[in-house]
């Protein structure tokens, strides 16, 4: 399975314009599957080589900074794909009420240290993107994190299992909301450890 895009991969524009909306009409089902709500506000958007690829040419194609924006983009969503042996996530708070949104944000801080999923009598807890810390000091979360579940071979193993029963959750005391993941988005998952 390929786990980083390279610069060869990359379609020239005029190229991509052409093939854009089916691209991303070929993803919309694939994302759905990937998607996961939880609680009230937030959402785990998992993703994968494909949504990597699509994200990377989507900023390309709307930015429009040609060739020397290739590097940045390959840099910022590469570390986003699955490595063979983890899941990776972004996760969202969603709020469209600004006010609330402000109140929510400010009592999650370290939220992204608390995300875990349960399954099989095994428990893996997420670690957050080193790119930059999302919680800034007086305790406010960004409303987009990035998180990474590693997962040992045995757990790759149970998780891949048909029927396994996954649990994604948040122990956040200002968010503790746990959800089972519908057997679709699992098999789709364990796709990512191929």
């Amino acid at each position: 399975m390929a786990n980083q895009i390279t610069a060869a991969e990359i379609m020239d524009m005029d190229a991509y314009a052409k093939v854009r909306t089916d691209k991303r009409k070929a993803l919309v089902q694939v994302k759905k599957d990937r998607r996961v709500a939880l609680g009230p506000h937030a959402t785990f958007y998992f993703e994968s080589y494909d949504t990597m690829w699509l994200q990377i040419h989507e900023m390309l194609f709307i930015e429009k900074g040609g060739a020397a924006q290739i590097p940045d983009e390959l840099e910022a969503y590469n570390p986003l794909i699955p490595n063979g042996r983890e899941l990776v996530a972004t996760l969202m708070f969603e709020i469209d009420n600004p006010v609330l949104r402000k109140e929510v944000l400010s009592k999650l801080g370290g939220v992204e240290e608390t995300c875990f999923l349960k399954f099989a009598g095994h428990e893996v807890v997420g670690t957050a993107e080193e790119d930059v810390d999302r919680t800034t000091a007086d305790g406010k979360a960004s409303s987009v994190q990035f998180i990474h579940f590693a997962l040992s071979d045995a757990q790759v193993a149970a998780f891949k299992t048909p029927g396994t029963e996954v649990t994604l959750g948040i122990k956040h005391p200002a968010y503790a909301n746990m959800t089972i993941l519908q057997e679709a988005a699992r098999a789709a998952l364990a796709k990512d450890f191929d």
